[in-house]
C-alpha cells in the first residue's frame, strides 16, 4: 500500500483518489481551499443557488463508470440526471432563432431544414459525420490511453475535409474554414458557435473540433437535479466512503524530490497540516502545473495551450415564474451561453428564476455586467424589467479558486494544428510525480477531466505496463 499525495480536489484529481484507493493505496489530498470540486462550485445568496462552473454534463459515461470502478452505488442512485430536451437553443446575429433536440440527428435535420432550407440538414450531418470518422481515428490515443511518446502524429488533423471544396490545397483547413465552406452563412455559425462555448477560436482550432458538437449531438446534453456542484459533492462523498482523506486550507508550495523522484509536498509554513513537508510514495498533481512549476516529461513534450481565451459568469436573479417555453440553454452569437435550467432546488420559490450568463473573450477584454445584461436581453423576454441583482465571476476569480494562470479555461485536447491543442502528459520528468485535471492529458471539460482519473490511476497501478482505460 503506498501513499499517495493529491495536490487539489478538482474532479480530475477526486476521480484519481477514488480509483487509486480502491486500488488499496493510502490517499491524502491536499487542498488549498475550503471546500472541493475546483471550478465546479456553487454560489448561494438569497435562497438562489448558481453553479460557477460548467452547467451541463456530456459523455455521462465517464462519470458512470468512475462510479462502478470505485462503489457499490451507480452514478444515478448517487444523483439524478436528467437529459436536456431540447439540447439547445441559437439566437443568430441575422435574427434566425432555432432550436435543436437532443441526441437526435434526423430531429436536428429536420429543424434546420425548415429553418434554412431543403439539403441545410443534410450538410450539417454530413460535417458531423466526417466528424464522426474523426472521433473514430482519434479517440482512444486521446481520451482512453496515456499520451503516446510520438504524440505528434496526433498533429495531423484527421478531419476528412470534402473533396473540391478547396480545403486541402495548401494546409489542413480550419473550423471556421469548415463552417464556411461546407456549411455557409448561417448554418455555419452554428458550428462555430458551439465551439467557441469550448474556449476555442474557430479561426485558430483545427477541423477536427468537429467533434465537440458531434459528441453532443450523439451522446447528449445532461443536466444533474440541484447543479452540477451535486455531482462533485458525489465524487467527493465516494472518496470519503474509500477512506480518502482531505486536508483543505493546504497551500502546497511544490514538490519534494528525493533520490530522482517525487517523495512527498512542501507547504505554506501556515498551512492546515501543521508541517512544512509531508512524505508521499507518490504525487499527483491536480492543478494547473505551471503554477507549482512541474518538470515535463523526457524529451520535447507538449506546452499546455496558451493565450487561451477567458470566462465571465455572471448570476443573475429573476423575479417571476421560469416560462414554461423557456429553453434551458440558448447560444446567442458566437460567445454568450444562457443557462436556465428548471430545477426548484436552485430558487428561493417558484415565483423566481436563476439565470446564468456565460461569455468567453480573449484576453484583455474585460466585458461588465451590464454588456453582458445586454447581450443576454434576447435570450430572455422582460430581463431588465424582473432583475433582482447580479453578481459577476470574472477569470481573476476563477484564477484564485482554481490556481489556473490567467483564469484561462482549459479545452478538451484535440488532434491537428501540429498539436498545440494537445496537453502535457500523465507522466512527467520526474519519477512518481503525475498530472491529472484539465490541465493535463487528455484536457479540460468535466468528462476529460475525469478521464484523467483512469489514465492516472492506471499509470500507478499497472506501471509501464499500463496501455489505457477498458
Amino acid at each position: 500500500m503506498a501513499r499517495i499525495a493529491v495536490i487539489g480536489a478538482g474532479m480530475g484529481a477526486m476521480a484519481t483518489a477514488a480509483r487509486l484507493a480502491v486500488a488499496g493505496h493510502r490517499v491524502t489530498v491536499y487542498e488549498r481551499g475550503s471546500t472541493y470540486g475546483g471550478a465546479v462550485g456553487r454560489y448561494e445568496r438569497d435562497g438562489f443557488a448558481f453553479d460557477t462552473g460548467p452547467g451541463l454534463l456530456h459523455l455521462p459515461a465517464v462519470y458512470r463508470d468512475l462510479f462502478v470502478k470505485t462503489g457499490r452505488k451507480p452514478l444515478e442512485e448517487c444523483v439524478e440526471l436528467v437529459q436536456v430536451d431540447p439540447a439547445v437553443r441559437h439566437l443568430l446575429p441575422d435574427g434566425t432563432s432555432l432550436t435543436l433536440p437532443n441526441a437526435s440527428r434526423g430531429g436536428a435535420a429536420a429543424v434546420l431544414d425548415e429553418t434554412f432550407g431543403a439539403g441545410a440538414g443534410d450538410r450539417w450531418n454530413g460535417v458531423l459525420g466526417r466528424a464522426r470518422d474523426a472521433w473514430n481515428a482519434t479517440r482512444r490515443p486521446l481520451l482512453e490511453e496515456p499520451l503516446r511518446p510520438d504524440w505528434q502524429v496526433l498533429g495531423a488533423d484527421p478531419y476528412p475535409a470534402v473533396r473540391k471544396s478547396g480545403l486541402l490545397r495548401r494546409r489542413p483547413p480550419t473550423l471556421a474554414e469548415v463552417a464556411e465552406r461546407e456549411l455557409g452563412g448561417p448554418l455555419g455559425e452554428l458550428l462555430t458557435a458551439r465551439v467557441r462555448a469550448y474556449g476555442l477560436r474557430p479561426t485558430d482550432a483545427p477541423a477536427s473540433a468537429a467533434v465537440l458538437p458531434y459528441m453532443e449531438q450523439t451522446f447528449g446534453s445532461w443536466y444533474v437535479r440541484g447543479g452540477l456542484r451535486e455531482l462533485a459533492t458525489a465524487v467527493y462523498e465516494r472518496c470519503l466512503e474509500r477512506k480518502v482523506t482531505f486536508v483543505f486550507h493546504a497551500d502546497v508550495r511544490g514538490v519534494v524530490e528525493r533520490d530522482g523522484r517525487a517523495a512527498g509536498l512542501s507547504l505554506a509554513g501556515t498551512s492546515a497540516v501543521g508541517a512544512d513537508t509531508v512524505e508521499a510514495d507518490a504525487v499527483v498533481c491536480g492543478v494547473d502545473p505551471r503554477a507549482l512549476a512541474i518538470p515535463p516529461g523526457p524529451g520535447p513534450v507538449p506546452a499546455p495551450p496558451a493565450g487561451l481565451p477567458g470566462r465571465y459568469t455572471l448570476f443573475l436573479a429573476l423575479g417571476g415564474p421560469r416560462p414554461a417555453d423557456a429553453v434551458h440553454r440558448t447560444l446567442v452569437g458566437a460567445d454568450l451561453t444562457v443557462l436556465r435550467p428548471d430545477d426548484p432546488a436552485a430558487l428561493p420559490d417558484a415565483g423566481h428564476e436563476a439565470v446564468t450568463v456565460q461569455a468567453v473573450v480573449e484576453p484583455g477584454t474585460t466585458p461588465s455586467a451590464q454588456d453582458l445584461l445586454a447581450a443576454a436581453a434576447p435570450a430572455v423576454p422582460g430581463l431588465r424589467e424582473r432583475l433582482l441583482w447580479h453578481e459577476l465571476r470574472t477569470p481573476a476569480d476563477i484564477a484564485g479558486a482554481t490556481g489556473a494562470l490567467d483564469g484561462a479555461v482549459p479545452p478538451p485536447a484535440l488532434a491537428g494544428v501540429g498539436g498545440r491543442l494537445l496537453h502535457p502528459a500523465n507522466t512527467t520528468g520526474l519519477p512518481g510525480l503525475y498530472l491529472a485535471g484539465g490541465w493535463a492529458h487528455p484536457g479540460g471539460g468535466l468528462p476529460h477531466a475525469g478521464m484523467t482519473g483512469a489514465l492516472v490511476a492506471g499509470l500507478i497501478v499497472e506501471g509501464a505496463d499500463f496501455r489505457g482505460s477498458r
